[in-house]
C-alpha cells in the first residue's frame, strides 16, 4: 500500500539551506570537474550543478557557488567541463578539496585544460553569466567535445555511486 501523501505545511518563511540541501540530495547527478588556465597553470573544481541548455547555439551552464575558490578566476574565462567515470571518484574527492592519492593527468595539446580520460568532456567559451542567489550561472558556448564508453560517476544523497553504461538505447525504439 502506498505511504498517505504528506499534509502541506503553511508557507511562513523559505526552507532552511539545510533541509534544501538534503531535499536536493535525491536526485541524481553526474559529477564534473570543471576545468580552467588560472595564469597559465590548470585549474579545476568539483561540481554537480551542470546541464545542457540550448541545442542552437550550443550551450551548457555550470552553477558555481560564489564563496568557491574558483569563483572569480573561472568566470569570463574559457572552461571545459569533464564528466566523470565512475572510476574516477578520486578525482572527484580532489578536486573538491578533499585531497587524497589522486594526481590529476592533463589531456596534452588541449586548448583549455582539460583532465586525461574522462567519461566526456565539453570545451566552452565564455558565453553569459548570471547572478542567482548565492551562486553565478556561467553559461559556456560548446567549442568542442568529445566522450568514450564506460560507467558514469554520480552522486546522490550526498554519496558517490555510479550508473552503469547502458548496452541499449531508446534507438532501438525508432
Amino acid at each position: 500500500m502506498p505511504a498517505a501523501p504528506l499534509p502541506a505545511r503553511p508557507r511562513t518563511a523559505e526552507p532552511d539551506p539545510g533541509a534544501l540541501r538534503a531535499c536536493m540530495s535525491r536526485f541524481p547527478t553526474g559529477v564534473t570537474v570543471v576545468t580552467f588556465d588560472d595564469d597559465g597553470a590548470p585549474r579545476g573544481a568539483t561540481m554537480n550543478s551542470f546541464t545542457s541548455v540550448s541545442a542552437d547555439p550550443p550551450l551548457v551552464l555550470v552553477s558555481v557557488a560564489r564563496g568557491a575558490r574558483c569563483h572569480r578566476r573561472l568566470t569570463g574565462r574559457p572552461f571545459c567541463v569533464n564528466i566523470l567515470g565512475a572510476e574516477q571518484e578520486p578525482l572527484a574527492r580532489l578536486f573538491a578539496g578533499a585531497g587524497g592519492p589522486a594526481e590529476p593527468r592533463w589531456a596534452a595539446g588541449a586548448r583549455v585544460p582539460r583532465l586525461a580520460n574522462p567519461l566526456a568532456w565539453v570545451q566552452c567559451a565564455p558565453w553569459r553569466s548570471y547572478a542567482a542567489g548565492d551562486h553565478t550561472l556561467v553559461l559556456g558556448r560548446v567549442t568542442d567535445l568529445g566522450h568514450r564508453d564506460g560507467d558514469a560517476l554520480t552522486y546522490a544523497w550526498s554519496r558517490f555511486g555510479t550508473a552503469v553504461e547502458a548496452t541499449e538505447g531508446v534507438e532501438h525504439l525508432i
